[in-house]
């Protein structure tokens, strides 16, 4: 963190877990669950109380500890509810393997514990809350209306912030969690609002567009707050442009791609495309088979030279930090900076952008490999479960958009490493619907894809 929070920061920090609590003595189960993790995300600041012998108290640290112990007071039973199925199994791995790689890097118990313990509030916890709350498509439906609640909300602040070059962060918290520079973006300000980077607003505000034009355009809502959907859906379109993230409108064209393809040839052709390619891009990066020169030759006659020296660097990067994992492959060097390049003088020499160099570099290939299955199996198995010629359904569309986001998300992970929670809220909700949906019956499946044609 650049700057010290201020105690604003810290004690919103700890008043969020009564507040969680109170949220779900006044909302039903599943609308206390958005409301409470949104909330939270959205507004809690980009700080951190550390507390001896746990985690660092954060933004969703606190949701995911007041939202246990809230379904702990309120809804015990609800525990009993989860059973571990094989589409749990690469959320699992992901979340005990730093515990291996701090064991096979002679760190010790207590670190790999601990280490441990941070991927499981990070990762596991939302997931797991999303698999017991979210295991349904009305479940998945409130999330994905929450999503685009929460891109509405988000309007005012993207917008004053992009126009007067100001941080509600700071004046709130008292820092700017990414700092002033690094928001300067495409002539203008990218707006942070309450998260660590303009980046990272790119992408929510790319999935709450999403989230919109799939509820409107399947007439899943007609009015917001007594105006039409279709014009919040607008205003929307056009802060998501002005939060100037060039990456999130190549995300947003591509879901929107998706879904046109769903809806006019009645395939997900697009969908398995993709994760190839993916796929293709980890192996060889991981490998140290990637073809760099070609691949910026061939960008650099579509795109200005500041942009290709920049995708150059980053790639330059991968392949010196890849080479680093590879001689401790299995898994990774665990933490305390292991995995990066130091010169003769001590000093860093890497840059570590996106999330699949730093999971190969801490946790190899098990954790390369655990992360991006568990966050692209949900989104295959609901493909397998739900074709295409269902997403036109109401019941379906909303699930259905929040796997084309999810897929989205994984993507923007190849580039970028913006560790949002509530994507992995929605893999263990998308989880838990497939497992859910393996009991439905032939009949209620038949409906659906009837009425969906």
């Amino acid at each position: 963190m650049p700057q010290q929070a201020n105690a604003i920061a810290n004690f919103v920090l700890l008043l969020w877990l009564p507040i969680v609590v109170y949220i779900f003595s006044r909302f039903p189960a599943q609308r206390a669950l958005v409301i409470s993790f949104l909330g939270a995300w959205l507004f809690l600041p980009m700080a951190s109380i550390k507390f001896p012998g746990i985690p660092d108290y954060n933004k969703m640290s606190a949701a995911s500890y007041g939202i246990l112990l809230s379904t702990i007071i309120f809804d015990v039973g609800r525990f009993s509810t989860f059973r571990f199925s094989w589409i749990d199994m690469p959320m699992a791995v992901w979340c005990i393997c730093p515990f291996f790689s701090s064991m096979a890097n002679g760190l010790g118990p207590y670190d790999g514990l601990s280490a441990t313990l941070s991927q499981v509030v990070t990762w596991g916890i939302p997931y797991f809350l999303g698999r017991i709350y979210l295991n349904n498509l009305a479940g998945l439906r409130n999330l994905a209306i929450a999503i685009f609640i929460g891109g509405l909300l988000y309007i005012p602040f993207c917008l004053y912030e992009g126009r007067m070059m100001f941080s509600f962060h700071e004046a709130f918290y008292g820092f700017h969690p990414g700092g002033f520079l690094m928001s300067i973006r495409l002539g203008g300000y990218r707006p942070t609002v309450f998260m660590n980077h303009g980046l990272m607003v790119g992408v929510w505000m790319m999935s709450a567009s999403l989230m919109g034009v799939v509820l409107w355009r399947t007439g899943i809502i007609k009015k917001v707050w007594n105006f039409p959907i279709s014009w919040w859906v607008g205003l929307l379109l056009v802060t998501f442009v002005l939060v100037r993230s060039t990456g999130a409108y190549m995300l947003f064209a591509a879901a929107v791609v998706i879904f046109l393809i769903a809806r006019y040839f009645q395939n997900t052709l697009l969908v398995w495309l993709l994760i190839g390619g993916m796929c293709i891009y980890l192996n060889l990066g991981a490998t140290g088979a990637f073809p760099r020169t070609e691949i910026t030759g061939a960008v650099a006659q579509v795109f200005p030279p500041e942009r290709v020296q920049s995708l150059d660097f980053r790639f330059e990067n991968e392949e010196i930090l890849s080479a680093k994992a590879r001689q401790n492959p299995i898994f990774g060097w665990g933490g305390f900076g292991r995995n990066r390049v130091f010169d003769e003088y001590g000093e860093d020499t890497t840059v570590t952008d996106s999330l699949w160099i730093i999971a190969f570099g801490l946790n190899g290939y098990v954790g390369l490999i655990s992360i991006f299955m568990a966050l692209l199996v949900p989104v295959v198995a609901f493909c397998r479960r739900y074709p295409a010629k269902l997403w036109a359904h109401p019941a379906v569309a909303p699930a259905a958009a929040l796997a084309v986001s999810l897929l989205m998300y994984a993507l923007d992970c190849i580039l970028n490493a913006m560790v949002n929670p509530v994507f992995a809220l929605t893999c263990g909700g998308l989880a838990g619907a497939v497992v859910a949906s393996s009991t439905e019956t032939a009949p209620r499946r038949s409906r659906i894809a009837s009425k969906a044609t």
